[in-house]
């Protein structure tokens, strides 16, 4: 897949909105992609993880992993089209959220990682901060990150920003115009925050707009 048609799935799944949003780094944007809304597609949720296996299909991968929750679902898909390109099982596993703002390999995984050739996988990318501490988490565990990719880099994030895996990929890359709270010109608008996608709920909680 082209970033053409990447951008065409993202948009027949109704993935792109616009308003007043804010992401879980807390910078602010007039346009979101909505990640959830590609989920439900199953065959498009296909197509798009065969595309990131095709990226790799050279890196001898063994391993795919994903972060808590929605990229359980894309390592899963990933691993299988790695299986049916390589001819050989490729595992698809999850790192478990740590209740500390971080990322945990466990339930075997670690065991089951170990010493392997690993890829990680992601939906979208603003900061890089997901995929910096599942790289952590890899590696802690003595697996060997040969790279990460993304559905969608809307960030500009680099290999430096999320700990220098050997390579980092993105099936699209977006150039989203978005702010800190305090030069957010959409607040300075008086423009709503959305609140049903996204962290606008918590937003406005910790403003004290909504219960």
């Amino acid at each position: 897949m082209d970033e053409s048609e990447v951008l065409q799935v993202l948009q027949d799944v109704g993935a792109f909105r616009t308003g007043h949003f804010v992401f879980t780094s807390g910078l602010h944007a007039g346009t979101y992609i909505n990640k959830d809304a590609i989920y439900p597609h199953v065959s498009q949720v296909s197509r798009l993880c065969r595309a990131m296996a095709e990226r790799f299909k050279d890196d001898n991968v063994e391993v795919i992993i994903g972060p808590a929750v929605g990229a359980v679902v894309l390592s899963t898909w990933t691993a299988h089209h790695m299986s049916e390109i390589l001819g050989r099982e490729v595992y698809g596993v999850y790192a478990d959220k740590n209740g500390e703002d971080g990322f945990i390999i466990r339930r075997g995984y670690d065991k089951l990682i170990a010493g392997k050739r690993c890829l990680i996988v992601e939906d979208l990318m603003t900061t890089g901060g997901s995929i910096r501490k599942v790289i952590g988490a890899a590696r802690i565990v003595g697996a060997e990150v040969v790279g990460a990719i993304v559905i969608c880099n809307r960030g500009d994030v680099t290999r430096e920003m999320v700990g220098e895996p050997p390579r980092l990929e993105s099936l699209v890359n977006l150039q989203l115009e978005q702010w800190p709270e305090a030069d957010c010109v959409l607040c300075e608008r008086g423009i709503p925050v959305n609140a049903d996608v996204g962290h606008g709920r918590d937003f406005l909680k910790s403003k004290g707009m909504v219960q």
